[in-house]
């Protein structure tokens, strides 16, 4: 089942989505977290917490769900 996460601003960081969908307790915890686990934003990996997700993105991380932002 795939996690929907609004979004009231135009982008959110990878870093912000980790966060916000409870990935994560913390912000600083974003680094750490990508460096040790897969995410994909749109079938792609990718590892920059800066990456800005926009509306209708998907984000895949392994073990932890599937998410869209909407």
């Amino acid at each position: 089942m795939m996690t929907k996460i609004k979004i009231d601003s135009e982008y959110i960081t990878l870093g912000q989505f980790l966060k916000a969908s409870d990935v994560i307790q913390t912000g600083g915890m974003a680094k750490w977290f990508l460096s040790e686990y897969e995410v994909f934003v749109n079938g792609e990996q990718d590892q920059r917490r800066g990456r800005k997700l926009r509306v209708g993105d998907k984000i895949d991380i392994p073990n932890y769900g599937s998410f869209e932002i909407i």
